[in-house]
């Protein structure tokens, strides 16, 4: 490419550059002040939602606890039994 049409392609973007730098700078603003905003309202609501699954599943203990405890024996059982069965063949 010609260096005078180089020269000539950097001025151009250069002034395009300058001729959008305030609708770039108030688009930083507003994506910063959105950026706040949900940090704002977002943190707690997150916060709320951890501390309300964490009170569900404290809740749901008296379920849960013996069920897994019924569930491990199972298959506790079945390894130790299923590993006989495959020593003796």
């Amino acid at each position: 490419m010609n260096p005078f049409l180089k020269f000539l392609l950097i001025v151009l973007c250069a002034l395009l550059a300058v001729k959008f730098l305030p609708e770039m700078f108030a688009f930083g603003c507003l994506l910063a002040g959105l950026l706040l905003a949900l940090a704002t309202v977002g943190l707690p609501l997150l916060v709320a939602a951890c501390v309300a699954i964490l009170a569900f599943v404290v809740l749901l203990a008296p379920i849960w606890l013996p069920v897994l405890l019924i569930v491990g024996l199972v298959a506790l059982i079945r390894r130790t039994s299923r590993g006989s069965d495959m020593r003796a063949a």
